[in-house]
């Protein structure tokens, strides 16, 4: 029994061996891909800001025909959100040199 299980380990090992690629290789592979799909998921983060934007400003608006006092902070902070998106995704591109 235990020479099958240090056959099977052994076998294994081998295989494994084998099969085994360089790391560096795979790497830049992931690198590559990141930044292809980089572009993409900047213009989707730039949209989901024009969303948020557009939602921001429709409940501000009410807000400001309901005569409500809380309307300036709230729209401070909904354009506060829609500029974080879009410095984040400038900061990100910078920092990753796409």
């Amino acid at each position: 029994m235990k020479k099958q299980v240090q056959l099977i380990t052994g076998i294994m090992l081998l295989a494994i061996g084998a099969y085994a690629q360089d790391g560096n290789a795979g790497i830049n592979q992931a690198t590559t891909q990141v930044k292809s799909y980089f572009s993409t998921g900047t213009n989707l983060m730039y949209a989901i800001g024009a969303i948020v934007g557009l939602v921001g400003a429709i409940k501000v608006y009410k807000k400001w025909n309901d005569g409500e006092h809380d309307t300036g902070k709230v729209a401070s902070s909904w354009f506060g959100s829609c500029i974080f998106l879009v410095v984040v995704a400038t900061v990100l591109k910078s920092f990753f040199g796409v």
